[in-house]
């Protein structure tokens, strides 16, 4: 009886098939770091707007409400890193690019829309850019990892 080792993977599955070696390396190497500065900002940007919300949600309503958003967002992203879920992690990372750029848009356009800073107001500009740059990273790393499928 061939072990499982022997047979290339886990459960017996064949080396580079389902469960063996390149099922997924999205959460590994520099993928985790990816997770970590994901989680840095999940952390900061719900606790920010959570604090918002319930202090002074009458003063910029929309601004506070974008930033909880944004936490949600970077929260999913997160888990779907973590959890080597490709689709949760592509869809977060595109929502949220497209979010720093039309909030980042839009506060620019429409300051008195924006009385208080959100985190991807003027791009992320109070977050150093970073909410701009790691929805990029995000996607060139999932890009990156992809999976090759044979040729036929």
């Amino acid at each position: 009886m061939a072990s499982a080792a022997a047979s290339g993977g886990p459960g017996g599955a064949p080396a580079g098939g389902p469960g063996g070696p390149q099922r997924d390396r999205i959460n590994r190497g520099p993928g985790r770091v990816l997770i970590g500065v994901y989680g840095l900002f999940a952390l900061a940007a719900t606790a920010r707007a959570g604090f918002q919300l319930a202090t002074k949600f009458h003063q910029a309503p929309l601004a506070y409400l974008l930033s909880a958003l944004a936490g949600l967002i970077y929260i999913v992203a997160t888990i779907g890193l973590s959890t080597a879920n490709r689709a949760v992690a592509v869809a977060c990372c595109s929502i949220e690019l497209v979010g720093v750029l039309a909030v980042g848009t839009a506060s620019l356009a429409y300051h008195s829309a924006f009385p208080d800073a959100t985190v991807w107001s003027g791009y992320g500009q109070g977050y150093g850019f970073v909410p701009l740059v790691l929805p990029v990273l995000g996607l060139l790393w999932l890009w990156r990892t992809r999976r090759h499928e044979p040729a036929p």
